[in-house]
């Protein structure tokens, strides 16, 4: 998982991940493997839920997976 700006933070089965209203981020699997998980969201007074924002491209993806791999 990545906030925009920040580190990766690597997901291991079973964690529970929080982010906060407003927080912009996206999460999927390494680049050698995959990934599936649940969602849940509350809905505010007026029904409004989570703001789905445009998918992350496979170049943008990759350029932040190598950038981590090489600051291990």
């Amino acid at each position: 998982m990545q906030s925009r700006g920040g580190e990766i933070i690597e997901i291991r089965p079973g964690d529970v991940i929080y982010t906060p209203p407003g927080e912009w981020h996206w999460h999927g699997a390494a680049p050698d493997r995959f990934m599936t998980h649940i969602a849940m969201w509350e809905v505010d007074e007026s029904g409004t839920s989570a703001n789905w924002g445009e998918h992350v491209s496979d170049a943008e993806y990759r350029a932040q997976a190598q950038s981590a791999s090489k600051e291990a």
